[in-house]
């Protein structure tokens, strides 16, 4: 597994982005939540938290999808957006800005 992370915008690294195992991740905070972004052979999967980082996960098909399930850990969300993407969740490259989602 080779996985690449970069700053896509050369700011204070608030959007990251790694690859690996044919899948993109794109980590981003908007003013209300932090998004993690997967997308792998034309196919997405979003994972969500509020922007002070405490509540509940949201696993979403897309960025502003509709919410299709909630996880207090992040591994089982991960797991979630992985079966989404059609891949194992052991493959999901996540950049280091959003290793600390989840309660």
């Amino acid at each position: 597994m080779t996985d690449e992370a970069t700053d896509t915008d050369g700011d204070d690294a608030d959007e990251t982005t790694a690859t690996g195992n044919g899948i993109t991740a794109h980590y981003e905070e908007t003013e209300s939540e932090r998004r993690l972004l997967f997308e792998a052979d034309g196919r997405t999967a979003a994972v969500a938290q509020n922007r002070e980082g405490y509540a509940m996960l949201k696993v979403r098909p897309t960025a502003d999808g509709d919410e299709l399930e909630r996880y207090y850990g992040f591994d089982m969300a991960l797991d979630h957006a992985a079966e989404l993407l059609g891949v194992a969740q052991h493959d999901l490259p996540v950049p280091e800005a959003a290793a600390d989602m989840g309660m």
